[in-house]
């Protein structure tokens, strides 16, 4: 169950490469592979009822967007994750802080990755 000290981050595969079924697919099988990251403690793709406007979905969920919840502890191997499995892909992500605050970073090389998780870091400093 989730901690209401959790960060919440959205995560949108953002590949103009892939089709909507691939994008799909795509998301399909990360789930599993990110719910086995510790400090997640869950994670699960974002039903149609909280699309942002313009968005696309797919039987009930939105195209190529999850969302998982994180120990601030444990956001490092989140990203060390995503970084080794989406490295080469742009996404976008959307951390929420439990105090309300947000913040919206984009990744697309190992580089920017880098760079994300510093923003990050620095996002969740008290």
């Amino acid at each position: 169950m989730a901690s209401t000290s959790d960060i919440q981050i959205t995560i949108s595969l953002a590949d103009p490469s892939l089709n909507d079924e691939e994008l799909d697919e795509e998301v399909e099988n990360l789930l599993p592979q990110i719910r086995e990251v510790d400090g997640v403690a869950q994670a699960a793709k974002v039903p149609i009822e909280e699309a942002p406007e313009g968005s696309k979905a797919l039987g009930g969920f939105l195209l190529g967007i999850l969302t998982a919840e994180v120990n601030p502890a444990n956001i490092k191997a989140l990203f060390g994750f995503l970084s080794d499995r989406l490295g080469g892909q742009p996404i976008e992500m959307s951390l929420k802080a439990p105090d309300g605050r947000e913040l919206s970073i984009k990744a697309s090389s190992q580089a920017e990755f880098d760079f994300a998780y510093q923003k990050a870091q620095e996002f969740l400093k008290p």
